[in-house]
């Protein structure tokens, strides 16, 4: 279970229109990926390149530039973006968008160390990241534009000031996904509020943090996200009690997660790190350490 923890506007990309967002329509995105499995994706995203108009096939090319940055194939994702520069100029808002957004990604993301990254490539993702944003709120494309928001702290260091307009982009990235009457956009509200909580605690403020997270969990189970989503967001809720002092609720959870896992097969590292840090914290040291060894045996 991985726990995670996100050029000024151009004057064609803010002034793209409504009517450009209904152009790729037809052309489900969402439905062809499988992010735990790249390479899967890419292959469904070529075989659909078979029946696409000239704009779908932009918007796959782009997906398929992602499937190469999630494998941190970064040199082959920029040079297939760069190929397709020359078609922004007339193609629509959901194409333009989608390149400035992989664009962004492949300077920074999940994949880079934010602390780490040059400040030139900082610049260049932040630039294609608010560029995407722009262009998405003009297009009414509320869930890219969330999107575009919401990587934006990944372009930022892990200093308290940072921090701080982390959780600003991500307090605007989940008004505008509550905000919007759109599905897709909507669905963002659990992701955005574990990456909040996650934001809070490492600012120390560990009580909003709790409640940030709870809300994330309440979404998740609302939307009927996968079990093992569901599982991640009880993780970060015990871990946070953990931050507050809260021993034996957070105990409590853990070892709950510990036997769901077990059940399906399925044994987490970071469970066993968290019951190791419990037992620890009551004294238990031979319950401790035997998790603390179980933790490193990924």
């Amino acid at each position: 279970m991985v726990k995670p923890l996100v050029a000024a506007v151009t004057m064609a990309a803010a002034a793209v229109g409504a009517a450009d967002s209904a152009s790729a329509a037809t052309l489900d995105v969402r439905a062809l990926w499988d992010f735990d499995r790249p390479d899967v994706s890419e292959q469904r995203f070529r075989d659909r390149l078979a029946t696409a108009t000239p704009d779908e096939a932009l918007i796959l090319q782009t997906q398929i530039a992602r499937t190469f940055g999630l494998r941190e194939r970064l040199d082959d994702s920029r040079a297939l973006l760069q190929s397709l520069r020359p078609q922004l100029a007339s193609a629509s808002a959901e194409a333009r968008v989608r390149w400035y957004l992989e664009w962004g990604r492949t300077w920074a993301s999940a994949v880079h160390d934010s602390d780490k990254l040059p400040d030139a490539d900082r610049e260049t993702a932040r630039s294609a990241f608010r560029t995407a944003a722009d262009a998405a709120r003009a297009a009414g494309l509320d869930a890219l534009a969330v999107d575009a928001l919401h990587m934006l702290p990944f372009t930022t260091r892990s200093t308290p000031a940072d921090l701080l307009q982390d959780l600003a982009w991500n307090q605007e990235a989940l008004a505008m996904a509550l905000a919007s009457p759109q599905p897709d956009a909507r669905r963002w509200e659990a992701s955005l509020r574990n990456n909040l909580g996650i934001t809070l605690n490492k600012l120390g403020r560990h009580d909003e943090a709790l409640v940030m997270l709870q809300q994330a969990l309440a979404a998740l189970q609302q939307q009927a996200a996968p079990i093992g989503r569901q599982r991640i967001g009880h993780w970060m809720v015990a871990n946070t009690l953990r931050r507050l002092g809260r021993i034996d609720e957070a105990l409590a959870i853990q070892q709950r997660l510990e036997v769901e896992n077990a059940a399906d097969g399925t044994p987490d590292a970071y469970v066993f790190e968290e019951l190791a840090l419990l037992h620890r914290a009551r004294g238990e040291t031979a319950q401790a350490d035997a998790y603390a060894a179980r933790a490193k045996m990924r």
